[in-house]
């Protein structure tokens, strides 16, 4: 098969896509002909040399990559014959091999993708998706909420401005550039402002008059989320919630999420896997983000790039130029 393989950690052209030896499954795994493979900021911060949340990086060469659609078309020993020629979505853990042509998994990983949604779309909810899932845990929103989205046209972004407006509540999507204010607008939101314009919060005061945001959903920490988290004063009540999930705004490599005490709350790791609780709570949330797709009410953005142009994927999220969940298709 063919492969995208990191040699030495450092910039984006360190990816080079070459022949490797297929992966075999060993007891318990499946063989995935790879139709769709997903690309995490994360995945550009290990490719630099940052571990991030891993608990190490993995061993040079390696194939990156840990979200993967396709076609089951391999069965290692134990599973059972049902699986072949399933299409399946996998999240791979913290086990790389994504960017390829074909990937092993455990079958406790796979998932069947429901039949209105096609590979890259199952590959933005079995990460994305299912982070997002847990975001929503924190955030209990009514008709009466007034939503803040930085980053609305990310793709967690996307997502929590759909789900939000099923909710009922006010969506205020920030989004940067024209372009991506227009995407944030067609995705529902009530109102979209361009955060690289300076008076960006006076626009979203002008339009909310004396309502107070009543959460923000972080992502992106700095400055935005500064401004966002004051769109929550009420002088004649209690502030609202400001979930923190990332601080994309400042680099993932070297930046801090913005924290006011008794108002943020960070929702990733062990708290999210907390709050969903039973026995395997991160399968929980993606069986949830795939059913929200199944059933039309959330509906990923996808941003695809071949295979053979990881490198251009790879430079194109780390300088956010990019809408929606980006996808590399073999």
């Amino acid at each position: 098969m063919r492969a995208i393989r990191l040699h030495a950690f450092g910039p984006a052209e360190n990816l080079s896509y070459e022949p490797v030896q297929d992966p075999e499954p060993a007891p318990g795994q499946v063989r995935i002909a790879v139709a769709a493979a997903g690309v995490h900021l994360l995945d550009t911060a290990i490719r630099s040399g940052i571990k991030g949340p891993l608990p190490e990086l993995p061993a040079l060469p390696t194939v990156p990559g840990r979200e993967v659609a396709g076609t089951v078309e391999s069965l290692g020993e134990g599973v059972a014959d049902l699986w072949l020629g399933k299409r399946v979505v996998a999240h791979l853990g913290y086990n790389p091999g994504g960017y390829a042509e074909l990937a092993v998994t455990d079958v406790d990983r796979v998932h069947e993708i429901p039949g209105n949604l096609d590979f890259a779309q199952a590959v933005a909810m079995i990460g994305t998706g299912r982070t997002t899932m847990g975001i929503l845990q924190f955030a209990d929103l009514t008709p009466d909420s007034v939503a803040v989205i930085p980053a609305a046209a990310g793709g967690i972004g996307t997502l929590l401005v759909q789900y939000a407006k099923h909710a009922g509540a006010t969506v205020i999507g920030l989004a940067g550039g024209p372009e991506k204010v227009a995407r944030v607008e067609k995705n529902g939101a009530d109102l979209a402002v361009d955060y690289k314009d300076p008076s960006w919060p006076d626009q979203v005061r002008r339009f909310l008059g004396d309502r107070p945001a009543t959460v923000v959903f972080d992502g992106v920490g700095g400055d935005t989320a500064r401004e966002a988290v004051a769109l929550l004063d009420n002088a004649g009540g209690e502030r609202g919630k400001h979930l923190v999930f990332g601080w994309s705004g400042d680099g993932l490599h070297d930046g801090t999420p913005y924290l006011v005490e008794g108002i943020s709350q960070s929702v990733l790791g062990p708290v999210m896997m907390q709050k969903t609780g039973g026995p395997n709570p991160i399968r929980t949330l993606e069986l949830r983000a795939l059913a929200e797709a199944a059933e039309g009410r959330l509906v990923p953005a996808v941003q695809r790039f071949p295979l053979t142009e990881a490198a251009a994927a790879h430079r194109a999220l780390e300088s956010r130029g990019t809408i929606g969940k980006v996808v590399l298709e073999p």
